[in-house]
């Protein structure tokens, strides 16, 4: 049951430094380097639909446990102390809401989902 609780504290806090790292992409004061990995991170995280579906066996969750903590590590890193503090407070006001959602990534993920799908037609419509 401890181990459970500990999963429960985990995701919460994931949960939160992404919304974080949103906010902090849209401050002045954060570095460009680390608004561009924090856009493509807080997108990816709030996204929607997932760029391996979930009902894929194994790697459909791997995204979700390996990927998107370890962007969000990244990007703590690389902005300032000041400004996260801030960003981590008005998260904290906010997410007391409800969970944001990104419907622009979703139709991203959506859209490289088409090329790929429409790719793999291509490609066997052409080797028939």
């Amino acid at each position: 049951m401890k181990h459970l609780q500990t999963w429960r504290q985990y995701a919460r806090r994931l949960k939160t430094d992404s919304y974080v790292i949103y906010l902090a992409c849209r401050d002045p004061r954060t570095p460009w380097y680390a608004k561009a990995v924090a856009a493509c991170v807080a997108a990816y995280a709030f996204s929607p639909i997932d760029l391996i579906p979930d009902f894929i066996p194994v790697v459909g969750y791997l995204d979700d446990l390996v990927l998107v903590p370890l962007g969000i590590a990244l990007v703590l890193k690389m902005i300032p102390a000041e400004v996260l503090a801030e960003c981590r407070q008005t998260a904290k006001e906010r997410l007391a809401n409800g969970k944001p959602r990104s419907w622009i990534a979703g139709i991203v993920i959506l859209l490289i989902w088409g090329v790929v799908i429409g790719g793999i037609g291509m490609w066997v419509w052409r080797n028939m």
